[in-house]
């Protein structure tokens, strides 16, 4: 196995699960790169501190997910991006499955990876970004004993209740993960329409819980 496979196969999942289990939503003027640094630290922590993380305790994982990811992240977006133009035409109720099942097929994905994740480290790059800026990019290096792997946020500054920066993709070494779950979707949208992709993500999801 080549060394750029081995570092893709194993840092890719262990690198996203330290992504998923963000810690509480920030106060609604915190700097996008201050709230992803000690972000990530506090995530550390709760990994370390929680052996039920670790083990890949689905039930445990989803419940800290619901609880401490989502004030943090535009998931609906999300999945709408990975969706693709198609999400206009879905129904209310569609959208509410979709998320349910892509939110479920990310955590049992890579819940196996919180066994390495307390080994990390993670430096934030200095933010490039004006005060104006309403969408924006935070690049970060991750490090576990070789050599560093970029991961960056994208982010967007939301208005309202619940007002501040929030995550809705992420890139791990210059992959983003909506443009390559995008492919996949509209590939069974085109084959078997949305509720085929609900179905196949439902299956997948079932099939992983069985495996499990």
């Amino acid at each position: 196995m080549s060394r750029a496979i081995f570092i893709r196969l194993f840092a890719v999942p262990v690198i996203f699960v330290t992504a998923l289990l963000a810690l509480p939503a920030r106060a609604q003027d915190e700097a996008p790169d201050a709230l992803i640094k000690h972000l990530s630290a506090e995530v550390l922590d709760s990994i370390k501190a929680d052996p039920a993380l670790r083990t890949g305790d689905l039930t445990r994982i989803i419940a800290l997910v619901d609880a401490k990811l989502m004030p943090n992240m535009n998931f609906k977006r999300m999945t709408a991006s990975a969706v693709g133009p198609t999400w206009r035409q879905v129904s209310p109720e569609q959208q509410k499955r979709l998320q349910e099942e892509f939110k479920i097929l990310l955590v049992r994905t890579y819940a196996g990876a919180l066994a390495q994740a307390n080994e990390l480290t993670l430096t934030v790059k200095p933010l490039r970004a004006s005060a104006d800026d309403k969408e924006l990019v935070v690049r970060t290096e991750v490090k576990r004993r070789g050599d560093p792997v970029q991961l960056d946020y994208r982010m967007e500054k939301t208005p309202g209740e619940g007002a501040g920066w929030k995550i809705y993709n992420l890139n791990v070494m210059g992959v983003w993960l909506v443009e390559t779950y995008r492919s996949q979707f509209a590939q069974e949208i085109n084959t078997k329409g949305v509720d085929g992709l609900i179905a196949a993500l439902t299956e997948r999801n079932k099939s992983n819980s069985r495996k499990s």
